[in-house]
């Protein structure tokens, strides 16, 4: 009885030795480089980080039909309206507040629950050809339903999380009825049907198509890179970018974030990879990969994403966390507008 006693003490042992050593990221993100980043994490701190890569749909599913037994730690994914709209749904628990995530991360950047690791701007794109500089001093997210931008606009369809984002600021920022006027003029100002991803946005004003888009600053960045190819390199430099609302509230700003899972079996381990994340080296890492903007201000942009603009006024007053929160009242809006 007394060996027994002592095999189950080692097993016991041994498997909290096992867990106390691994964290577990589902991630929505599709890039390599995080992978890179989290091999950097284990060899700083000899956590072992196992990650399982999907769609948001598929893996929030997976999260919620699995309850306490999911194996999963941290969530990471794009989008503050996603981490809101699951933190909704009571999948996370209070992870993200640590004194290393306050410190680094500013108030409107995260909640309790999750926080952000990077920024991303999502901004106007126009022709130099067709639109002059000086018609858009001054140019506002809500000027984009001015009737003078009739037939000249494109930008993704409603089912789109970054302009339900987008959508949701407005709403947060202008209340729900005016929202609903300026999406009736956007999509009468639409020059086609809303169809494709951010790049396809950017590559209709070049091919003229239309005069303005909107889109994410990264997909310029990784166009101009030339990982796209040439012909998409050649493309993105027939646009030039413009960030609107800056004689006001600034650039409306979203994040790729994560939050500490509501059964993670390893939460000190998932919270050490979310402080990781913030640090320097991190940072770099991620802002030289992705293309996005850092989240702490010791680090500065990759130099495509610089070029575009530096010292451009930021929404720092508008809560990442309204996005959530307001996102079925955006996507109500923007079906009533018949936008597709």
């Amino acid at each position: 009885m007394k060996k027994i006693g002592i095999i189950t003490a080692l097993i016991t042992f041994f498997t909290s030795v096992s867990l106390a050593n691994e964290v577990n990221i589902f991630s929505a993100r599709h890039y390599d480089s995080d992978i890179q980043l989290y091999e950097k994490f284990t060899v700083k701190t000899g956590i072992k980080v196992n990650v399982v890569s999907g769609k948001d749909k598929a893996l929030q599913k997976r999260i919620k039909e699995e309850g306490k037994d999911c194996i999963a730690d941290l969530y990471i994914t794009a989008d503050a309206g996603r981490l809101g709209a699951f933190q909704a749904e009571g999948m996370f628990q209070r992870g993200a507040s640590s004194a290393a995530i306050k410190k680094a991360v500013p108030s409107n950047f995260r909640t309790a629950y999750w926080t952000g690791i990077a920024k991303r701007a999502r901004i106007i794109y126009y022709s130099p050809e067709r639109v002059n500089a000086n018609d858009l001093k001054g140019m506002t997210y809500e000027d984009l339903a001015d009737p003078k931008w009739k037939g000249r606009i494109v930008i993704r369809q409603s089912n789109n999380v970054y302009n339900q984002s987008l959508v949701a600021s407005l709403i947060q920022n202008n209340g729900k009825k005016k929202t609903a006027e300026w999406a009736k003029g956007l999509v009468k100002n639409m020059a086609r049907d809303s169809k494709g991803n951010d790049r396809a946005q950017i590559l209709a004003v070049a091919a003229g198509e239309a005069d303005l888009a909107v889109a994410n600053t990264y997909y310029l960045a990784l166009m101009l890179s030339g990982k796209k190819g040439a012909e998409q390199q050649a493309a993105a430099k027939k646009v030039k970018p413009f960030f609107p609302n800056q004689d006001g509230r600034g650039t409306h700003m979203n994040i790729s974030g994560g939050g500490v899972l509501k059964y993670a079996p390893n939460k000190s381990n998932a919270i050490k990879l979310l402080e990781f994340l913030l640090t320097k080296e991190a940072q770099e890492h991620i802002v030289n990969n992705t293309f996005e903007y850092p989240m702490i201000d010791d680090v500065k942009p990759h130099n495509l994403v610089s070029k575009m603009g530096l010292g451009f006024k930021q929404d720092l007053k508008t809560k990442v966390s309204s996005y959530g929160k307001k996102q079925a009242d955006a996507l109500e809006v923007m079906l009533a507008a018949s936008w597709k």
